[in-house]
């Protein structure tokens, strides 16, 4: 395993995501299938990850509490734990902000240090390695820093009291976006942030402008956890032009390779976070991190690409925070990618997809509310993009022989 210092830690270069372990039937927030979810987690900390990153409504609440479970059974000083607070989540009812859902109790939290203190005691943790600001951005800069709400005061408060070693903030926001948030809070409090996390692969480099986003991070000097390296699993699956690009360039290497590579050949990248949901992946991923092989700028040029092929997709990597505001449910996620389907062949696939969806579940069900938008941290115009697609499906088209090269 890799290892890169962070004071006076060293963390693994491979951080356990637990945003997408193995679940029962039913996908994605279904209850955690356990049994499997215990032998990933095992297999990565015997393997020398140490790293694990966990949030408040991660597997509707219940991610933060397996992932304590599964770890106890380890010395506490031979793994670091990270969790977010959920400012982002919350919402200005009747005056006051409040945050709700994610916990079997159904209990409403006004104040966020209950709210951290509740964390912690569903982690079953004493103190938290690493804790964060969920997700700054534009949408969320308001709340982080109402002084009169005191979320980020309460965080300092308990870093003084030794429940929090390392404080930082993840954030899907515009570069200018973090670079307000640090100059602010560095006038207000001083240097107070220690890492960051940001979504960060090869395509989103261009895609999204996370090389602003990196060097905003690294000028301020803040070492960087990247999240989504294969963008919810979008890269390790790609089409056949980009496929045969990266095939021809090394043949015996997997998709998935070229993104975890990439984030090696990154300096300012403390721990790259994969949210592995089989022992597959798991085991894998371990085999790319026992040592470093950097990206060549003979590969990075095949990168680019691969890019110049994929850089009409929709940006959604499958986070699902955009349904809960849906007022008609609407697995909006799978859409996107069914419409990203068509950048590559309006084939089978597709017309088989959206067969087996009923009327309230396709692309023109969606009334255009705009709920869902805000919530993106892609910021993809949903309501557009859906109406697009919808129109898309209603036009006539002549079914490709074969696979456009």
């Amino acid at each position: 395993m890799i290892y890169k210092t962070f004071k006076d830690l060293q963390v693994s270069h491979l951080g356990m995501g637990c945003m997408r372990l193995p679940a029962m039937e039913g996908g994605y927030g279904a209850p955690i299938d356990e049994k499997k979810a215990r032998e990933l987690i095992d297999h990565a900390y015997q393997s020398g990850v140490n790293y694990f990153d966990t949030s408040w409504f991660y597997h509707g609440g219940d991610s933060e509490r397996f992932i304590g479970e599964a770890l106890k059974q380890y010395p506490r000083d031979t793994w670091y734990l990270a969790s977010k607070i959920a400012g982002v989540m919350m919402r200005k009812v009747d005056g006051k902000y409040q945050l709700s859902g994610s916990n079997k109790d159904n209990r409403t939290f006004y104040d966020p240090k209950e709210i951290f203190e509740y964390q912690a005691a569903r982690c079953g943790v004493d103190y938290f390695d690493f804790f964060m600001l969920h997700n700054v951005a534009e949408g969320s800069y308001g709340v982080y820093t109402d002084e009169s709400l005191g979320i980020i005061e309460c965080l300092l408060k308990q870093k003084e009291a030794g429940h929090i070693r390392h404080l930082g903030f993840s954030s899907h926001g515009r570069a200018d976006t973090i670079d307000k948030f640090l100059q602010h809070t560095k006038a207000r409090y001083g240097d107070i942030f220690e890492f960051a996390m940001i979504q960060l692969n090869y395509m989103d480099w261009t895609l999204q402008k996370a090389k602003d986003k990196y060097d905003v991070l690294t000028r301020n000097g803040i070492p960087i956890m990247a999240m989504e390296p294969l963008r919810g699993g979008s890269l390790a699956r790609l089409g056949e032009k980009p496929a045969s690009l990266m095939k021809a360039a090394r043949p015996n290497d997997t998709l998935a390779s070229w993104a975890f590579r990439f984030l090696q050949s990154l300096e300012n990248v403390a721990v790259v976070l994969s949210g592995m949901s089989t022992m597959e992946q798991l085991t894998e991923n371990l085999s790319l991190f026992k040592n470093p092989a950097p990206i060549t700028n003979a590969e990075d040029a095949v990168l680019q690409e691969v890019l110049e092929s994929l850089v009409d997709l929709t940006p959604c990597t499958d986070c699902k925070y955009c349904m809960d505001e849906c007022p008609l449910n609407l697995d909006i996620p799978m859409l996107l990618t069914l419409y990203n389907e068509t950048g590559f062949e309006r084939g089978w696939f597709l017309d088989v997809a959206i067969q087996n969806l009923k009327d309230t579940e396709k692309p023109n069900a969606c009334i255009g509310c705009g709920k869902c938008s805000p919530l993106c941290p892609q910021n993809i115009d949903i309501p557009k993009t859906l109406a697009a697609f919808a129109e898309l499906l209603n036009t006539s088209y002549q079914r490709p022989m074969l696979p456009p090269a």
